[in-house]
């Protein structure tokens, strides 16, 4: 693990480094060689100076251009967190359509079948199969929607890598949430097996 240094440590690394601007020496005039010397020794502090100072602006360059690959690397992880948030909000959504609507097509089923309730039921059976129905389509195109934007979003930092934009250090693990929507997805559709053909261990 790297552990970088912090701002107070960079501060006196660089004054170390750059000590300051050289001051202007008493400089006899009456000596013309002596003069000569002393403002060409001037001038090459001066040069050395402008050198230092130059060195420091790229290394400073060079952090900005690591900050800036980091934040890019962090706001692909937050990207990635936003897509997982939303498939969570379809997982309710469908979650929901599938309990209630099975829930009233078994409701009404049984009553049938107890010869509880008279008339035709089969209008509140299909209202609950549509929602089972519904439940189920809406995790299905959820669910591809969110690999699609996935794969998207790794292509795209995969570029962004090659070209040394981003770090390749922060890594896309298997989204915990597409597992337990497809596990979802699922259950959704034995649940229509077991409204449509009478079938499976929801029957």
């Amino acid at each position: 693990m790297t552990i970088r240094p912090s701002i107070d440590e960079i501060v006196a690394t660089d004054v170390a480094k750059n000590p300051g601007l050289p001051s202007i020496p008493d400089i006899d005039t009456s000596n013309a060689d002596n003069a000569s010397v002393a403002y060409s020794q001037h001038r090459t502090k001066l040069s050395t100076h402008r050198t230092a100072l130059s060195e420091h602006r790229t290394d400073l360059s060079t952090q900005r251009s690591e900050m800036s690959s980091s934040r890019t690397g962090m706001s692909f992880q937050r990207t990635r967190m936003s897509a997982d948030r939303t498939l969570m909000s379809v997982i309710r959504t469908s979650l929901s359509l599938i309990g209630f609507g099975f829930t009233i097509f078994q409701f009404f089923q049984n009553l049938q079948t107890k010869g509880m309730v008279g008339g035709n039921p089969h209008a509140a059976r299909n209202f609950g199969a549509t929602l089972v129905y519904l439940g189920v389509g809406m995790v299905a195109i959820g669910i591809v929607y969110h690999v699609q934007f996935m794969l998207g979003l790794r292509e795209e930092r995969k570029d962004m890598v090659r070209e040394g934009l981003v770090h390749g250090r922060s890594r896309f693990p298997v989204s915990f949430t597409l597992v337990v929507a497809i596990l979802l997805l699922l259950i959704g559709l034995v649940a229509i097996a077991s409204v449509t053909f009478r079938v499976g261990p929801f029957d």
